[in-house]
């Protein structure tokens, strides 16, 4: 196990790369400064370009951090991968583990990257038919996931984690969120 900086100039034959979710990889530091997502893209590609034969890429749905459920997006590395490239082996709930083998020639099924959602429905809360852990959009900060729902009626509010503008409490009689699948 090591970083991708002490990775730079090996090669394995299996490769594991984890964590891949906004906010960790991009690192959310990265994503706030100006040229911190290039570096970051520049690392995943000294990352991928290590494995020989298999390279195998992670992510989790939810993280437990210092104590608070983390609702995690997939990182929009695999967004800009080949999704004729991605093979998600799991037979699991949709946003998890996947893997990317250009000469694989594997018998799992294959789901390209943009169909699989980030996240998993979780039970809707009465009233403006939001959910902690939903995938929703909003016009100005893109595409986000609940993290926090408070209030009722005209005083609901909900904390969204957008991919590249982070955390937003937002007024939900203002804030006009469209669930996404």
């Amino acid at each position: 196990m090591m970083t991708v900086h002490a990775a730079k100039g090996l090669e394995c034959d299996a490769v594991f790369i984890t964590g891949l979710e906004e906010g960790l990889f991009p690192h959310e530091n990265a994503l706030n400064a100006s040229d911190g997502v290039e570096e970051e893209r520049r690392l995943m590609y000294v990352a991928i370009t290590r494995a020989r034969k298999r390279l195998y890429m992670s992510l989790a749905q939810t993280r437990l951090l210092h104590g608070q459920t983390r609702y995690n997006l997939r990182s929009r590395f695999f967004d800009e991968l080949p999704g004729e490239s991605l093979k998600w082996l799991s037979a699991r709930q949709p946003g998890f583990g996947s893997s990317f083998a250009p000469d694989a020639h594997s018998t799992w099924s294959y789901t390209p990257a943009a169909k699989v959602p980030a996240f998993t429905p979780a039970s809707p809360k009465p009233g403006h038919g939001l959910r902690v852990g939903q995938g929703v959009f909003h016009n100005k900060f893109g595409e986000g996931v609940v993290l926090t729902l408070e209030g009722e009626g005209e005083d609901a509010r909900a904390q969204v984690r957008f991919n590249r503008h982070g955390a937003k409490w937002l007024a939900l009689n203002i804030a006009k969120l469209t669930p996404v699948n």
